[in-house]
């Protein structure tokens, strides 16, 4: 009997705890832009803001999964990326990344090794790749700031009539001398960027290697 109350107890404790989004705040919509909404959020004991985007046209799902899933579709990422390496690669499994950004001065460039791994959905086909730093693949270098904190996750979901929903949701640690402020100010300008590219990718009639 002592032990039931304590179960329920407890129970009680967590549902007001996440309804009290002291676990998950939840998303504040910033803009819309091209159709593209864009969200942000304060996480736990972060001075960075999360940041969310989606939209929804009308492309190829497969054509989609192909610019975000295949090693070799990088050249419609962001231009401050200046170097790409491919540490490695199983189709539709995973994709491991060296990257460096380039930023403008005063601050030094950062570099980060990731690991983007792939699944779906057999019912709904929805496809998710999610990116986490991969620690230890690459030494880090003395004039370079390593990025350590990090996930980046992009959410395709095939809908009717040939259309496709995208969502990218991130979040980053700048590291560094970057203040937090000037950070949350511009974060809100990468999901607008990367899912503007994205869908101009997937609906260009250039070669996407598949």
């Amino acid at each position: 009997m002592i032990h039931n109350i304590r179960i329920l107890l407890f129970s009680g404790f967590i549902n007001i705890f996440l309804a009290s989004g002291l676990l998950a705040q939840p998303w504040t919509f910033v803009k819309e832009k091209d159709g593209i909404k864009v969200y942000t959020r304060i996480e736990s004991n972060r001075t960075w803001k999360s940041f969310k985007g989606e939209v929804t046209f009308q492309a190829s799902s497969e054509k989609v999964y192909s610019v975000l899933g295949n090693d070799k579709n990088n050249d419609w990422w962001d231009k401050a990326i200046t170097d790409v390496k491919v540490l490695g690669y199983v189709e539709n499994k995973f994709i491991q990344y060296y990257l460096v950004f380039n930023l403008p001065w005063p601050f030094k460039n950062r570099d980060i090794v990731t690991e983007t791994t792939i699944t779906t959905d057999t019912v709904s086909g929805v496809r998710k790749y999610v990116a986490r730093p991969l620690p230890n693949k690459v030494p880090e270098k003395s004039n370079l700031v390593r990025l350590k904190e990090y996930q980046q996750i992009w959410t395709v979901q095939p809908e009717e009539h040939g259309y496709v929903h995208v969502t990218l949701e991130g979040s980053v640690n700048p590291g560094g001398n970057i203040p937090a402020w000037l950070f949350n100010m511009v974060i809100t300008e990468t999901p607008l960027k990367m899912l503007h590219s994205l869908r101009e990718k997937s609906l260009s009639s250039d070669n996407v290697v598949k």
